[in-house]
């Protein structure tokens, strides 16, 4: 059995249990995937936040959606959805109107610039080397069943 993470992590004594190891490998993985993507995205001047909005819409496109529905669906729930919207509308990559029917909600709609923009992203994204690149098609299924496994309990 590898040690890769207790190298990596430069640790010298065991763990004191396979739990606590998958744990620390589940985050030490998430602090990999996120360092990645914040490189992946400087080329387009957006983060990852930013990313995860953007899809939200686009998977409600041609329909707005309002803060409280992103906010709800985004991955990173601390984020400050608004802020984030605030952002993109300056990038040109959604517009804001206040919403016909309740004056105190916002309707956001992803922009074509986006769309486009995103088009970009799922091709590059498709032939970017990534930290799942060694795995073959039937231990990405068996991840996939274990994290969904994992996030039965949520």
């Amino acid at each position: 059995m590898r040690n890769n993470l207790e190298r990596l992590i430069k640790q010298k004594v065991p763990f004191k249990s396979p739990k606590v190891k998958a744990e620390i490998g589940l985050i030490y993985i998430s602090y990999l995937l996120n360092i990645n993507q914040q490189d992946f995205f400087k080329e387009y001047q957006i983060t990852s936040q930013q990313y995860n909005v953007l899809r939200i819409l686009r998977g409600q496109f041609p329909n707005p959606v309002n803060i409280n529905l992103i906010r709800d669906r985004m991955i990173d729930r601390m984020s400050d959805a608004s802020r984030i919207v605030d952002r993109l509308q300056k990038q040109g990559f959604v517009t804001k109107q206040t919403n016909n029917i309740d004056k105190r909600n916002t309707d956001v709609l992803i922009s074509e610039k986006a769309l486009n923009m995103l088009l970009e992203i799922d091709v590059k994204m498709e032939y970017t080397e990534s930290l799942l690149g060694h795995l073959d098609g039937e231990e990405i299924e068996h991840l996939n069943v274990l994290i969904d496994k994992i996030l039965e309990v949520k």
